[in-house]
């Protein structure tokens, strides 16, 4: 603005300058006119005079003038010429000065000489015979005066010029600082020129306006930060270039990436053919989902096309963590295939048994013991359907149960006492080490729990051994061990334990009643408190299940 200011200044110093001096100029070449027409009327005067007293002599006895001088008869006849020969020059009798001398007594005109071929100024005067004397003077005598003047004058131009530009500049400055201090964030508190304050204005209501929108704006991104942020899916925004514009935390892990990837391709993400051919679908604007491998991961791909004017500038994304679900279908799957074995197992041997019964192929003495093997089959089925029905709970998240402060070694103690005749029969001995201890539990959940380990203690151990129930309070949680003496688990089957409908080969021919949900029941009761359980085992030494339960919240009020 300052340059503009400079510029606009000097420019208008400067045409106002060339101006003034055209003026003075114009006004110069006037007053000289007027002067040389004074002196012309002084000269010829003075002249006629001299004509008047000597004759024409007087003229040939002047020395040479710059002016012309010319004495011409009263038929227009010219007698004298200072600058030429007056007996080749034409008759000057139609000449309008020479007529208006003859007429008037005096007699001036301005034109363009045939002989000298400039603008000339001319004067005559009429003598007492009726001649007239004419004295003339060329334009460029005045030109010369003129161009006389012209070196002071520029000298005086360039002197205004430069005193032209330190003003300007100077006002520039002026002018322009309070401008150049104008506080735009409250426009409304400057005092400058009056001229600027519809502009401070406008530029007020317009910051209000843009501040407004800004904080809206604002908003709206952490809002939307916030959202993407906390959704457990994975986000992603890409250009119809398939650039990256925005993406969650949850999209960056899913993806196994440390830093976001803002800008990059997203076909850098994952090089997958089905992950390129859904992102070549979307941006061709038709929606799409796949499920992508990655790693041990599942990951639902849903991509959307956004469009703007009827065409597609880009994609939202949603990535979706399913290995779960896959897991959980595939179990769902596998256990639907177990029950149905399982359970054609016994229902085959009752259906077997009956037939022969009914069919009277069955002595009358053994009935009874077909009857028991019936039984026993149905009783295993019961067990089977029940252990099922336990598992489907667990993996819906039921508990028809109410959580309560419970004394862990009541429920072991009682455990075990159910458990005694079983373990008498395996001469197998029940030892319970520790003391009162609260737990924040379900009484059917932590019996279940405790029944399933000393249960498989039992059954899996050896002549003469040992199932101890260890107790120990760690602060916030209880932890409890279940030990025993048996054959232990072979390593390679330490992780297929807990498996559903999974028996170790070593317990095949001594478990024959068992339904193999035991120990997956146990792992899913313990899960549902937020916990783990994990096993130590060596075969032909024993087994020992450790896990911990927390306490009861107000456990100090029980004691």
């Amino acid at each position: 603005m300052t340059k503009k200011i400079f510029k606009s200044s000097i420019l208008v110093a400067a045409a106002v300058l060339i101006f003034g001096i055209a003026c003075v100029m114009a006004i110069l070449y006037q007053h000289f006119g007027k002067q040389i027409n004074t002196e012309l009327k002084k000269e010829a005067t003075y002249l006629v005079y001299g004509v008047e007293e000597n004759g024409i002599d007087y003229l040939k006895q002047i020395k040479e003038k710059d002016d012309r001088i010319t004495y011409i008869a009263e038929d227009g006849t010219v007698l004298y010429d200072n600058q030429a020969d007056a007996a080749t020059m034409e008759n000057h009798g139609d000449r309008k000065e020479i007529q208006e001398a003859l007429k008037t007594g005096s007699g001036h005109a301005e034109r363009t000489s045939k002989t000298l071929s400039q603008k000339t100024l001319y004067y005559a005067l009429r003598l007492s015979d009726n001649s007239v004397l004419r004295v003339s003077s060329t334009q460029y005598s005045v030109w010369v005066l003129l161009m006389e003047l012209v070196p002071p004058l520029i000298g005086i131009a360039v002197v205004m010029l430069i005193l032209a530009a330190i003003m300007s500049v100077h006002m520039a400055n002026k002018i322009v600082e309070p401008i150049n201090n104008v506080d735009l964030e409250h426009p409304e508190e400057n005092q400058i020129y009056e001229e600027v304050g519809p502009l401070l204005s406008k530029i007020y209501k317009q910051n209000r306006q843009i501040k407004s929108q800004l904080e809206a704006a604002r908003r709206n991104q952490e809002e939307f930060g916030i959202i993407t942020e906390n959704m457990q899916e994975g986000l992603l925004v890409i250009d119809s270039y398939t650039m990256i514009l925005s993406g969650n935390s949850s999209a960056w892990k899913l993806f196994q990436l440390k830093d976001p990837k803002i800008g990059d391709s997203v076909y850098s993400l994952n090089r997958n053919e089905d992950f390129r051919l859904l992102i070549e679908q979307v941006l061709k604007g038709q929606h799409g989902s796949v499920l992508l491998h990655m790693g041990s991961e599942a990951i639902q791909m849903i991509a959307n096309p956004v469009n703007r004017e009827h065409r597609v500038v880009g994609a939202v994304i949603l990535l979706m963590n399913e290995t779960e679900k896959v897991e959980r279908e595939q179990l769902r799957r596998e256990f639907s295939a177990n029950v149905s074995h399982e359970l054609k197992t016994p229902l085959t041997s009752i259906s077997g048994f009956a037939e022969i019964i009914q069919d009277g192929l069955v002595k009358e003495e053994d009935i009874k013991k077909f009857a028991g093997r019936i039984y026993n089959e149905a009783q295993r089925l019961i067990t089977l359907v029940e252990d099922t029905i336990k598992v489907s709970q667990l993996d819906e998240g039921e508990n028809p149960y109410e959580w309560d402060m419970l004394d862990a070694y009541t429920i072991v103690k009682d455990v075990c006492g159910r458990l005694r005749e079983v373990a008498e029969k395996k001469n197998v001995h029940l030892y319970i080490d520790g003391g009162k201890t609260m737990l924040t539990t379900v009484h059917p959940i932590l019996d279940e729990v405790i029944y399933n380990l000393c249960d498989n203690g039992i059954k899996y151990n050896k002549e003469d051994g040992t199932v101890s129930i260890h107790l120990r309070d760690l602060g916030e949680n209880v932890e409890i061990r279940v030990k025993d003496s048996g054959i232990g688990i072979p390593k390679d089957e330490l992780k297929q334990i807990w498996e559903r409908f999974y028996k170790s080969d070593l317990s095949r021919g001594r478990d024959k009643k068992g339904t193999g949900l035991g120990l997956s029941i146990t792992r899913e009761i313990i899960r549902s408190h937020g916990e783990n359980i994990n096993v130590i085992s060596t075969e032909g030494v024993g087994s020992e299940f450790i896990f911990s339960l927390p306490v009861a919240a107000d456990e100090e009020d029980e004691y």
